[in-house]
């Protein structure tokens, strides 16, 4: 009997279990069915307004355009202008070139629905001309536009410079005219001439803050110093060196102009010998600085070695400088002498001798330079490590390549790096190639 009542009494517990188990699994696979039915019945269209169109904001153009597809009300969203104040038109030729094209129809779209959106506006061409042509042909278009920003990117060779001057012209007159609060234009390398700065002047000159276009060969002095003169906003400036005067920099600094923050300065040269550079006299350059102590002023040189003879003969306010050529030891010296706010150097090549007394005196009257490159140069290592103990912990950026280095009596390469990671308080090691 007591057998049976414990065998009874196992009997009735293995149920109680069974069941508990059950029950448990039935809640499981109830939660997963009850999620599974609750994603069936969600309605994504009735999403709330912000959610959608902070979703959209987060993907490519080619996926929102597939996410307007999903249903009527996102299809609305897609045309919203908030999503549409920022564009690149990227216009190629599939036959000649790899790079993604804007769709046609999104462009004709675009411009029948969404040109009063645009704000911020920039065009990424290939090579091509007929893909320049195109992007003219689009800003013709723009007539109800209100941009803040333009920008034109050739990809390759500047394609903008084989369309003719009038087509150019009269397609920048369109959104000159039109826009009426650009603050920002990036156009280098384009046939833009002195009657369409002047449009942009008397349409945008309480506006404009920024200006960038090197290489414009159909700008004159006059054509930049009618901007100067007028636009007292601008805070950043980039051009030729061809285009460049006393009188500009005169404007720059008057009174009713803001204080510049950056001026980037292109001294190109295509044929040696063939150039001569006019020079700026020091009052000039003093008055600039006067009036805006922090500005950066920034001058890429690609001249040959004979064609340096003009400049930082006097003190120059540069603060970086980088020579795309081969200059010679006298220039590097003179750089010294008579560039005192000097940050940033970067020399890509020059001769066969060191320049060991050349980077000691930079080091010596530059107290500001946090930054020096080398590349096909010649430094002996005692001469480099001198001139980084001079420099010492402000030199944050120090890429010079291993072949410049020249081991000497005192200095080996493995030892040079321990040396010069002493000096600089962090690890350094020379470079293996250019790294700018």
């Amino acid at each position: 009997m007591k057998r049976a009542g414990q065998k009874v009494v196992v009997e009735n517990e293995a149920p109680r279990t069974s069941q508990k188990s059950k029950k448990q699994k039935t809640c499981l696979y109830g939660s997963v069915f009850a999620e599974s039915d609750l994603h069936a019945s969600m309605d994504w269209g009735s999403l709330p307004h912000h959610v959608i169109l902070r979703i959209f904001q987060f993907l490519s153009l080619v996926d929102r355009a597939r996410a307007s597809s999903v249903c009527r009300r996102w299809n609305e969203i897609f045309h919203i202008p908030d999503l549409w104040r920022r564009f690149e038109f990227e216009l190629s030729q599939p036959a000649t070139s790899y790079l993604k094209s804007t769709h046609p129809d999104l462009i004709q779209q675009i411009i029948k629905r969404h040109a009063d959106h645009l704000q911020y506006v920039s065009f990424k061409v290939d090579s091509s001309t007929e893909s320049a042509e195109a992007a003219c042909d689009i800003l013709s278009q723009l007539v109800n536009c209100s941009i803040k920003t333009l920008g034109l990117i050739s990809t390759a060779k500047p394609s903008f410079m084989n369309v003719s001057k009038a087509h150019f012209a009269s397609a920048l007159t369109v959104v000159f005219v039109n826009s009426k609060s650009l603050s920002s234009i990036k156009i280098d390398d384009t046939p833009l001439d002195d009657p369409s700065l002047k449009v942009l002047v008397a349409n945008n000159s309480d506006t404009l803050k920024l200006l960038k276009m090197s290489s414009c060969p159909h700008v004159s002095p006059a054509g930049i110093l009618c901007v100067a003169d007028q636009c007292h906003g601008l805070k950043e400036l980039a051009l030729n060196y061809y285009i460049l005067s006393d009188e500009l920099l005169l404007a720059l600094s008057s009174e009713k102009h803001v204080d510049l923050e950056h001026l980037r300065i292109d001294i190109v040269s295509e044929n040696p010998g063939q150039v001569e550079f006019h020079t700026i006299k020091k009052q000039s350059w003093d008055a600039l600085v006067k009036h805006s102590p922090k500005v950066n002023i920034v001058m890429y040189f690609f001249l040959y070695e004979e064609e340096f003879d003009t400049f930082f003969r006097e003190e120059t306010p540069v603060t970086h400088l980088y020579f795309g050529r081969a200059v010679s030891k006298a220039m590097l010296g003179r750089i010294g002498m008579n560039c005192p706010r000097l940050i940033e150097l970067v020399v890509c090549a020059n001769g066969l001798q060191p320049l060991d007394d050349e980077l000691i005196r930079i080091a010596e009257r530059c107290k500001n330079l946090t930054a020096m490159g080398l590349g096909e140069c010649e430094v002996t290592c005692r001469g480099f490590i001198e001139f980084v103990k001079m420099c010492g912990g402000r030199l944050t950026q120090l890429s010079i390549m291993e072949e410049v280095l020249i081991p000497d009596n005192d200095y080996s390469l493995d030892r040079l790096h321990l040396e010069v990671s002493k000096h600089l308080g962090r690890m350094w090691f020379p470079d293996m190639m250019p790294t700018w």
